[in-house]
């Protein structure tokens, strides 16, 4: 126990003002007054406490004792940083044996470690008279005392960081014991080289800092507990009369040919405690040393030092098992970051030291998923949605893929939790109020549902209401969609026969739904190859979604009623598929192994390349490989601009409510290259759209009532002559104008200040500026569209 004051008060409160000011320069309005008298009072301690400080810090240097009241005990004065003297005093007693930084304390300034505690939370005999009262009862009757005596010169409110279990949401009260260590210098710099030399790759790369950060201060690892279950520690102790006989006990077992063979090895515990640890099969030895009077110890091991030898207990080790040599090491390990340093660290070195090998080669750290509340989902709040559940209401491809889905790198995912009205099958939001109850009433249909909380008399009154999530209905559509598709194509497989197509050959349609598979094996295969799970099921969802789905199936219909395209359509199709099945098997595996097993009905040979498929089942089935010699480039950039072309035109339909059968006449504003591209594509806005193309290039006419928009540098003009209501379209353009000229400001004065262009990226002030180009040409489309509805009004 000590009383410290900070070496330097004077520039520490210093800094501490200079800090204030600067939050009171950058405060809202609103925040001033409170930083303000923060700041009046931080320089009032100049006068009324910077002096004292100082003085202090000068006796803490000089070695000069204190008397500590109640227990009437000296205790020394100690210069360390710990002491801030913009707070209370300006000192702070410091008390090693019962908090984290005063421990830290303790250490630099070699204090003593005075446990007031017993193991059942009542002061021991180092609390004077205080002894055997509980902390909460202590606490009180020293305050009084402290008062009584007149020794309390003044009382603060002050907030701190107070840790609380978990379970029992008691604060924590640290307690000084004494506990088995492991020695980690040595075991944590083996750790730290597996990931700097690259035997094991951490990912995000980012998490990687932690780890070393963790294991570079080389701290001893505290592995005894004192709990009821666990491994026992292999420890037999026992305390000897004197040191010397001690030593003549640990030399004698150290000789023994147990020793020897690495059976049992004997220490000594100053001044006279000899430990024997005892190999796990050496029940022969452990009876020998229980009849010599040892003791075996009662700690059991962390639960971590436990679960760090996962990774090859499990396979046999210690022995030399064919299991070990086959699995060990293993290739990935997938895992949270809050357990990267109690788990993943751990079982490296364990790995390293006892095997002589990492235990596996990447590291994938996922994000957590968190309740709508951004908590973490847990069985003890109530707050988790139960994946059985969400099974049962969306599948579980819906379920892997969702997951997937969410699964980025950058940040945790936020779920919010919905029970599932058991009678209605309304979904209500879970709150931290309707989480916690047994029984939740239904707003829609007034009727009660269990919870996880229902006692199993409320279970048989009431029907359990699902925990499920939203977050996963649009991998379920998808899911659909994917069905809906392959039923399609296999619909249309009448007559297949298996032929090699020659690619140049194709109609354009063709080559481009080829290369974007191409493209999207490639891109896929990477994301999985560099864990973006994320990445990887956004770009087949793509894919298959809006390219295969939106775009080729429609495209193919009409050829599969020409006797002369329908086989090479079928060709296309069925490769397409079979690829798109490949893809998705490890995010949608239930679905695509159904699929997969009728699509066998059409024979082996699928792909364009004429190769036979020998599996019978998709699990084990050759990953689809990307065929570079189907990318183009050019066809892919060319039906970019014509889907852009098609978004405007349904955009424009469905703003204007014309029915889906009604044709519309447009027109495309673009430069020759642009008009080149969308030429051949003229029957497919007719197909897609319904719609005419008027005009394709410059100086085209535009209709009286128009619709405008500017996308990838192309203006596309509807003609609404015989759907408009003019004074409707008037009212949705002003109103447009007014939002394109307000992004417009926003971007302008974002480009104007000069700290932007200057600090930002070189590409993202170019995607500013290219952005603000955008949003000009629209406002410039749309003011012409507008003067001219107003021009037919008049």
């Amino acid at each position: 126990t000590a009383v410290a004051v900070h070496p330097d008060p004077e520039s520490a409160l210093n800094a501490a003002i200079e800090l204030a000011r600067q939050k009171l320069d950058e405060a809202p309005a609103k925040d001033r007054p409170t930083a303000q008298q923060y700041l009046d009072q931080l320089q009032q301690r100049r006068q009324t406490h910077l002096p004292l400080l100082k003085n202090l810090a000068e006796m803490a240097r000089r070695g000069v004792r204190l008397q500590l009241p109640l227990v009437n005990r000296e205790i020394p004065l100690v210069a360390d940083t710990w002491a801030k003297p913009e707070l209370g005093s300006g000192c702070v007693k410091i008390t090693p044996a019962h908090d984290p930084n005063d421990y830290e304390v303790g250490l630099r300034c070699h204090l003593a470690m005075i446990n007031i505690l017993n193991p059942d939370g009542t002061l021991n005999e180092n609390a004077g008279k205080y002894r055997g009262m509980s902390i909460q009862a202590a606490r009180k009757a020293v305050c009084q005392d402290l008062e009584d005596q007149g020794l309390v010169v003044q009382v603060e409110d002050r907030e701190i960081d107070l840790a609380h279990s978990d379970r029992s949401k008691t604060p924590i009260e640290p307690y000084l014991a004494d506990q088995w260590f492991v020695k980690m210098d040595r075991l944590a710099q083996q750790a730290m080289d597996a990931v700097q030399d690259g035997r094991v790759r951490i990912l995000p790369a980012r998490y990687a800092k932690g780890y070393l950060d963790w294991l570079g201060e080389k701290r001893d690892w505290p592995v005894g507990r004192q709990l009821w279950w666990g491994h026992q520690i292999p420890i037999w102790t026992k305390c000897l009369s004197d040191a010397k006989t001690a030593r003549s006990e640990v030399d004698r077992l150290n000789a023994l040919p147990e020793a020897k063979q690495g059976r049992i090895q004997a220490a000594l515990e100053e001044p006279a405690t000899v430990h024997v640890c005892v190999k796990d099969d050496a029940d022969q030895q452990e009876a020998v040393l229980e009849k010599l009077g040892y003791e075996r110890q009662q700690d059991v091991l962390d639960t971590w030092f436990s679960s760090a030898l996962w990774p090859h207990s499990t396979l046999g080790w210690p022995e030399k098992t064919p299991e070990l040599s086959y699995f060990y090491p293993t290739s990935t390990l997938i895992t949270s970051r809050d357990i990267i340093t109690l788990w993943v660290a751990r079982m490296v070195l364990m790995g390293l030291n006892n095997v002589g090998q990492v235990p596996f080669k990447d590291v994938y750290i996922h994000p957590k998923i968190l309740d709508g509340y951004g908590e973490t989902m847990s069985k003890s709040k109530g707050n988790g949605v139960d994946p059985i559940d969400v099974i049962d209401k969306f599948g579980p491809d819906s379920l892997r893929f969702g997951l997937a889905w969410l699964a980025t790198e950058t940040q945790d995912v936020r779920m919010p939790v919905q029970y599932e009205c058991p009678h209605c099958q309304a979904l209500i939001n879970q709150t931290h109020q309707n989480r916690e109850l047994a029984v939740v009433e239904c707003p829609k249909c007034q009727g009660s549902f269990a919870t996880q909380w229902a006692s199993a008399e409320q279970l048989a009154k009431h029907p359990r209401g699902p925990v499920v999530s939203e977050r996963f209905e649009n991998a379920r559509n998808f899911c659909n969609k994917l069905w809906n598709a392959a039923r399609f194509v296999m619909m249309h497989l009448e007559g297949f026969q298996p032929q090699k197509l020659s690619i140049e050959e194709l109609p354009l349609e063709d080559r481009w739904i080829l290369s974007r598979l191409s493209t999207t094996t490639q891109a896929v295969t990477q994301s999985l190859q560099e864990y973006q799970y994320a990445e990887a099921a956004r770009s087949v969802y793509d894919f298959a979604w809006d390219e295969f789905c939106s775009y080729y199936v429609e495209m193919a219909k009409p050829r599969l009623q020409d006797p002369a395209r329908r086989a090479a359509t079928q060709q296309v199709l069925i490769h397409t598929l079979d690829n798109l099945l490949r893809l998705l098997h490890p995010v949608i595996p239930y679905i695509t192994e159904a699929i997969w097993q009728q699509l066998a009905m059409f024979g082996k040979q699928r792909c364009l390349d004429g190769a036979t498929h020998s599996c019978k089942w998709l699990m084990p089935s050759q990953w689809p490989t990307a065929q570079f010699s189907h990318q183009d480039r050019g066809i892919e950039t060319q039906f970019a601009r014509f889907v852009s072309v098609i978004t405007v035109l349904r955009e424009v339909r469905s703003s204007q409510n014309i029915p889906p059968k009604e044709e519309i006449n447009f027109t495309v504003t673009c430069d020759s290259a642009t008009a080149d591209l969308l030429k051949p594509m003229e029957s497919f806005f007719l197909a897609l759209a319904k719609a005419n193309c008027q005009g394709l290039g410059t100086g085209l006419k535009e209709p009286e009532v128009p619709a405008s928009a500017a996308v990838d540098g192309m203006q596309v003009t509807v003609d609404l002559g015989k759907f408009i209501d003019i004074p409707a379209e008037i009212a949705r353009n002003e109103k447009l104008v007014d939002n394109l000229s307000k992004q417009i400001k926003g971007k302008q004065s974002k480009l104007s200040n000069d700290s932007f262009v200057q600090r930002a990226p070189a590409d993202v002030v170019e995607k500013e500026r290219q952005s603000l180009q955008e949003l000009e040409q629209q406002l410039a489309g749309v003011t012409t569209a507008l003067v001219k509805l107003r021009a037919t009004c008049r």
